[in-house]
């Protein structure tokens, strides 16, 4: 008999294999229907079917959930003005409600069980953070005139599509539907294949070496430990996160590539930034465009035109304090989150004064040379690795368990 590993493998080849056929063979309304109905079987077989019983019944609450999200786009995606913004939020919404309501207001439905102290249905919405980023994104798309309405086949396979559903990337639906174009997205069979091989060397070889050094393999044990255990295990949660979440955006990537579909980039050597806003330029990269797009620009233009002209740089900096507290309630529920998110903020705000200061300090010839020395690049990167590795500390753990680890320093 095949062991579970096995057969799992035996899926995702027959998934891969089904969906490329799907995508390169069929045509018309019958590639969308089987394209979708394979991500549907797809994600309910891989995140689904091996939880309990009693939370399987979720999946249809989930689909019921997109269900809505389509009827929403449809009937007011193309609109102007206000009525888009309606179909934007429902997605948001729906993951404010599943993360931050608590559990006990729904028990009185029978579709959501759950009784335990602390119950949370989030993790039983796998990829709902993503899929609520990405249909909103394609709500903007549609009112700008980027793509077309989608068909309700279309939307489905674009929501549940199963490489990129769990952890990414926020891949814009215009860049998904690429893979369906007359002249499809190509990506050799070879590349695509090192790509996961890649990936899943960093995801479970690299990640799990580093994850012993970091704060749970390392700091939490109930035993004291040397002060310089504290930087060790910052270091390696760091090289632990990276390895684990950029592991798996290359698994999703070089997937997605054998079925012909892109998908965009997530990480851009992000040990290599020079400051706290070159760090989101190369990491997590979806996500920074998404707020770019969708909070930074739009807000940071009213401000200007509240605050005036003169105060564009204040502005600049009120609207990125907003961004990235956004970005660390997004990444998940806690204050230590949004800790995480503020510590951010004071790097990219204080980047964006000092830059500031020194192109009035400098002037353009002498700023450009500072930005050529090599010694103060070099130096530069070393400050933002220890600075972005350090602030990790309020993403990796709760203030309980922060208070533990400083508690255990000898």
């Amino acid at each position: 008999m095949m062991s579970q590993p096995a057969a799992q493998i035996v899926v995702i080849l027959v998934y891969l294999l089904a969906a490329r056929l799907a995508v390169r063979r069929l045509g018309g309304g019958w590639r969308e229907a089987v394209f979708a109905s394979l991500n549907l079987t797809g994600y309910y077989f891989f995140f689904v079917h091996d939880r309990s019983p009693r939370f399987a019944h979720i999946f249809a609450v989930y689909g019921l959930l997109v269900l809505v999200q389509f009827l929403a786009l449809r009937l007011f995606g193309g609109g102007k003005r206000w009525k888009p913004w309606i179909a934007f939020c429902i997605p948001i919404l729906a993951l404010i409600v599943i993360r931050y309501v608590p559990a006990g207001f729904f028990r009185g439905w029978k579709a959501m069980p759950g009784g335990e102290p602390n119950f949370s249905y989030a993790p039983y919405f796998v990829g709902l953070s993503y899929l609520a980023f990405r249909t909103s994104h394609l709500v903007l798309e549609v009112r700008n005139s980027v793509v077309k309405m989608p068909t309700f086949w279309q939307y489905v396979g674009f929501c549940f599509f199963v490489p990129t559903m769990p952890v990414g990337p926020i891949n814009p639906y215009s860049n998904y539907r690429r893979g369906f174009d007359p002249e499809p997205h190509v990506v050799p069979v070879g590349r695509a294949t090192l790509r996961i091989l890649v990936g899943l060397v960093k995801y479970k070889f690299l990640g799990s070496l580093c994850d012993q050094l970091a704060y749970s393999g390392l700091l939490q044990d109930d035993h004291y430990h040397h002060w310089m255990d504290l930087p060790v295990g910052m270091l390696f949660y760091y090289l632990y996160l990276y390895c684990n979440f950029s592991g798996f955006c290359d698994m999703a990537i070089g997937a997605a590539g054998l079925i012909g579909i892109p998908v965009a980039e997530n990480f851009d050597n992000p040990f290599a930034a020079r400051n706290v806003k070159d760090f989101w330029n190369r990491w997590h990269m979806t996500l920074s465009a998404w707020m770019r797009d969708v909070v930074f620009s739009p807000l940071s233009k009213l401000l200007v035109r509240m605050m005036g002209p003169a105060r564009a740089n204040h502005a600049i900096a009120l609207t990125i304090v907003v961004v990235f507290l956004l970005v660390g309630i997004w990444h998940g529920v806690g204050w230590n989150f949004a800790v995480y998110g503020a510590v951010h903020a004071l790097g990219v705000v204080t980047n964006h004064y000092y830059t500031i200061w020194l192109k009035k300090r400098l002037g353009r010839e002498g700023f450009k040379a500072y930005n050529e020395n090599r010694w103060i690049r070099a130096a530069a990167i070393v400050v933002t690795f220890c600075y972005c590795g350090a602030s990790l500390l309020f993403f990796a753990n709760t203030f309980p368990q922060i208070s533990g680890i400083f508690a255990s320093l000898r």
